[in-house]
């Protein structure tokens, strides 16, 4: 199957893939490519994320790993790893993944099998790309309890409730601190470089906790 690898920015769906040829897809694009693939049941949407969307992402995921490392929670980071159901015919990779609660149930593994362990803790979608599949149905099926969404200026965290996502104000893995101050960070993003915001946002987690970080 002739695979096509859109521009930055853009996405290219083709509909009718088998799992099979999924499969075979995502090993012929290999490992260390820049697009991300989203599968439900037959289609097939990959997408070249933008400099934008590269960048959201990226910060927002730094600024998970600075909060649980001064909040001494322990985590494991798996990016934009595929998580694939063969059960459900659907397969995604988000832009950041992370085990919080059940990170001591994939510690001992350096793969992610279904059938033994359980979905990611937290996902992160950046939406700024027009895209066809809907990941966040993908990983409400596949039973991720918390996924943050941003788009158009904005970020949402959305909660696991009947199978489907909900919005909510808090988030209930880091139900002290604020998601608008995760969003007021990124969005100086043309302010300040990515180590300054990840000073900032170290230093507004420490203030919150009252922790001098010694």
């Amino acid at each position: 199957m002739r695979i096509t690898i859109p521009p930055p920015g853009e996405s290219a769906v083709t509909d009718g893939v088998s799992w099979t040829d999924f499969l075979a897809i995502l090993d012929e694009l290999g490992e260390t490519r820049g697009s991300r693939v989203a599968y439900d049941q037959g289609r097939l949407e990959i997408v070249s994320p933008s400099k934008l969307h590269e960048r959201v992402g990226s910060l927002l995921g730094r600024f998970v790993e600075i909060l649980t490392l001064e909040l001494g929670m322990d985590i494991e980071s798996i990016k934009a790893t595929t998580l694939l159901r063969e059960d459900l015919q659907k397969g995604a990779e988000s832009d950041e993944c992370f085990y919080i609660a059940n990170e001591p149930l994939v510690r001992p593994y350096d793969d992610v099998d279904p059938s033994r362990n359980p979905p990611p803790d937290l996902v992160i979608e950046i939406d700024v790309s027009r895209e066809c599949v809907n990941r966040l149905a993908i990983y409400a099926a596949m039973g991720v309890p918390e996924a943050w969404r941003y788009h158009d200026g904005e970020l949402d965290v959305l909660v696991l409730k009947d199978g489907e996502y909900v919005e909510v104000e808090v988030s209930p893995t880091f139900p002290d601190h604020p998601i608008a101050e995760f969003l007021r960070l990124v969005e100086r993003r043309h302010e300040l470089s990515d180590t300054e915001l990840a000073r900032r946002f170290q230093a507004w987690v420490r203030e919150r906790t009252g922790s001098s970080g010694a």
